[in-house]
């Protein structure tokens, strides 16, 4: 185990992967550990009655990159409109179809590692017989979601609506384009949500924002018209890396000015 011998000689580690992962090594001072994200976005009861003016927020959130960024969403959360918003979206996102890398159009990335689409795909499968969840993508694309090539394959864009948090595939993360939309009353969100690596509020009520402000569980929010994917360089919501990786200390040659 190569990796676990770097860990035992290095006195700092910076250490990416899956939950599992985040887990074993949660509470260790000398590893910094990088997990999935689960960045979301929230939609407030001032504002889900216009949900349609921010699709454009949400479909970007969901697929820039081809979703396979910690900070882009994979929740949708909103009290009412659901079965609607993960209509539009899926409408969207449905008929993208794998390109080959060299056309300039092509925006889904490949998984080069065999088998990793295929588990991917089965188990959202499996999940999809839970009660509570629906498929939305599957009437608009052309085709099924795993598509095999000789040397890659691909993952069309999924996504599912969830009747509430419950629900196993509401607060569920993969790398390609993959959300749910949740439907769950605004006052029941953020300790329904988990761990939240971005949120974007779509929200003018001051009392959510401050409720929003005071979650431990959010690391970075983004209020209004922002995407998850949107991110100011010089707020670093993990800190910086020299926080980790040195140790400050104070230094001078010369006696200090007179205060």
């Amino acid at each position: 185990d190569v990796g676990g011998a770097l860990m035992t000689d290095c006195a700092r580690v910076m250490l990416f992967g899956g939950q599992q992962t985040v887990d074993q090594h949660h509470g260790n001072p000398r590893v910094s550990v990088h997990g999935p994200g689960f960045s979301k976005v929230v939609i407030g009861d001032d504002m889900i009655d216009r949900w349609e003016e921010y699709l454009d927020i949400l479909v970007d959130s969901v697929f820039a990159n081809s979703g396979r960024s910690c900070i882009n969403a994979s929740g949708i959360w909103a009290s009412r409109h659901t079965e609607a918003i993960a209509d539009a979206i899926a409408q969207r996102l449905g008929p993208v179809e794998p390109l080959p890398p060299t056309d300039p159009k092509a925006s889904l990335a490949a998984f080069t590692t065999k088998g990793v689409a295929e588990a991917m795909h089965n188990q959202i499968e499996d999940a999809l017989r839970s009660p509570g969840v629906t498929e939305v993508t599957a009437k608009y694309r052309h085709g099924d979601r795993w598509i095999p090539h000789e040397r890659c394959d691909y993952l069309r864009p999924t996504i599912v609506h969830c009747t509430g948090p419950e629900v196993p595939l509401a607060n569920t993360e993969y790398m390609f384009p993959f959300a749910s939309v949740v439907e769950c009353p605004q006052n029941k969100m953020i300790p329904a949500m988990g761990s939240t690596l971005v949120c974007s509020a779509i929200t003018e009520d001051p009392k959510f924002i401050q409720q929003l402000l005071d979650a431990v569980t959010i690391d970075r929010l983004n209020v209004g018209r922002v995407k998850t994917v949107q991110l100011n360089w010089l707020q670093p919501h993990e800190g910086n890396i020299v926080d980790f990786l040195y140790r400050a200390r104070a230094f001078q040659n010369s006696p200090p000015p007179a205060h």
